[in-house]
């Protein structure tokens, strides 16, 4: 087996665990679109082009409240910003990829793929082919995504409330953050945007949700501009 296969089946291996509580936040996504007024057909290619769970689920939450265009799209806009500090993360493991690379694990970064992503790189170091790792982990994940999405808007509001799947969305973040609340730029973005999100809870059309990320993003990309990942970029070559 090569080193590119034996990556991507580590990162396929890595995702499973939250590939389990991703399957449930698609079903329950797909039922919500559809309740919050978005066709069959939008709900499914929201979940394709879009590709983010949680900018998925505010905007439709925010679409069924009949929240202004203009905050829904700023909304999603500085939700994602976390974005900055996933890419500021691996891009020391990932700079000598070729640009049909980075586009193509761009697409495929989320949350549940960053979370065993780097835990996996800070472990091994800068390695040959460790972005299929990261292939793997994304690929797998939106796969799943896609499916548990078309399920859920098949099934629509025949899923009873009393099942209570809501439960997936916070656990599979908290299955995420944890692990790798391992230095101080992680802890620190954690405890600030949580703290923030706490007390602006109040704040109509979910600015408190803005906010917070706005604070969390802001300390932790501070910190993490003062470390730097050890090792060495492998050569050019080794794609």
């Amino acid at each position: 087996m090569n080193k590119q296969t034996q990556n991507l089946l580590a990162g396929i291996r890595a995702e499973i665990p939250l590939l389990i509580s991703g399957f449930p936040e698609g079903m329950i996504y797909g039922a919500l679109a559809l309740n919050a007024g978005l066709s069959n057909a939008a709900s499914q290619m929201m979940s394709s082009i879009v590709y983010a769970g949680s900018a998925q689920f505010i905007t439709a939450q925010l679409a069924h409240e009949a929240t202004p265009g203009l905050v829904i799209v700023l909304t999603i806009a500085v939700v994602n910003l976390r974005h900055i500090l996933y890419s500021a993360s691996l891009a020391p493991y990932l700079a000598s990829l070729p640009m049909r690379w980075k586009v193509l694990l761009s697409y495929l970064l989320t949350d549940e793929a960053y979370a065993p992503t780097i835990i996996h790189y800070e472990k091994e170091g800068i390695t040959p082919y460790a972005h299929w790792f990261l292939f793997g982990a994304g690929f797998s994940l939106w796969f799943i995504w896609q499916v548990s999405t078309a399920l859920g808007i098949f099934l629509g509001t025949a899923i009873p409330e009393s099942w209570s799947l809501d439960f997936a969305l916070p656990l599979t973040f908290i299955a995420m953050v944890v692990p790798v609340l391992k230095n101080q730029p992680a802890i620190a973005a954690a405890l600030s945007a949580g703290v923030v999100a706490l007390f602006a809870f109040s704040l109509p059309y979910k600015l408190g949700l803005i906010l917070a990320a706005l604070v969390g993003i802001a300390v932790g990309t501070v910190l993490e501009g003062r470390t730097s990942p050890k090792g060495t970029l492998p050569p050019k070559g080794a794609m």
